[in-house]
């Protein structure tokens, strides 16, 4: 009988996700040489989908969550991810004018890739460096121009233990384009909702927690990995002890 739930949900936010994508679509296409109008929209469909879908997925989010990073914008916000879960609480939080950066594998997500696509959000090449820091360039540039803010995971995938992983530097020299400050936004609990490679949706409750923005005014390319370092190390300080890296809980016990 869980299972018939769980795939009735799954079934109800894909074509929820389908239903927006019909809407917004025709809007989207006229709006192709737009691109910050594309992103503004994007972040509407995005609100509505994410919020349903933690709904569906049985997550439990605090009520004060969706106001949270909006006082920081324009900003760099990155965030810890172990679930699904971590990219809906993502798209519905994050202030109007903010770009994603995914993967681009993000693409062939159900209806989902296509409204991600068409809203100009940035897909990146993480097999191929060269493109990838291509991409962020160009991203830098367009953050500059239209003043947008910018949302990513910097771990580069998910943690199926929930734990931190390392940091990739793509945030960091981001940050050094624009010198925007860097607002970490930490999640918890969402890879006991929907654990990674399953399809089950387990009651759960997200702590959501938006640290204070750090500025970057002063950050160095050859102080790039410290920086990186000291944002990691603020992340994994404001986690349960259960998400934190193993190797910070071991000298905590020490």
């Amino acid at each position: 009988m869980e299972t018939v739930i769980t795939y009735t949900r799954l079934l109800a936010g894909l074509l929820f996700i389908l239903l927006m994508l019909m809407l917004s679509a025709p809007i989207l296409l006229l709006l192709l040489p737009f691109r910050r109008l594309r992103i503004l929209i994007g972040n509407l469909v995005g609100k509505q989908i994410g919020r349903l879908c933690l709904w569906l997925a049985r997550a439990e989010v605090p009520s004060e969550a969706p106001g949270l990073a909006g006082k920081h914008f324009p900003a760099i916000f990155i965030s810890n991810h172990t679930s699904i879960l971590d990219i809906f609480l993502g798209i519905w939080i994050a202030p109007y004018g903010t770009c994603g950066i995914a993967k681009k594998q993000v693409v062939w997500y159900p209806f989902f890739g296509l409204i991600y696509l068409l809203a100009g959000h940035l897909r990146i090449d993480r097999s191929h460096h060269g493109r990838a820091v291509e991409a962020l360039a160009g991203m830098a540039q367009l953050m500059r121009r239209e003043r947008l803010g910018v949302w990513l995971w910097p771990e580069g995938t998910r943690a199926k233990d929930g734990r931190l992983q390392p940091f990739k530097k793509g945030f960091a020299h981001l940050a050094l384009a624009t010198r925007l400050p860097v607002v970490p936004v930490v999640i918890a609990g969402a890879h006991r909702g929907w654990v990674k490679n399953e399809i089950r949706f387990t009651r759960s409750q997200l702590d959501v927690k938006v640290l204070e923005p750090i500025d970057t005014r002063e950050w160095t390319l050859e102080n790039l990995e410290a920086h990186v370092a000291e944002v990691h190390a603020l992340i994994a300080a404001a986690l349960p002890p259960d998400q934190r890296p193993l190797e910070q809980v071991a000298e905590g016990a020490a």
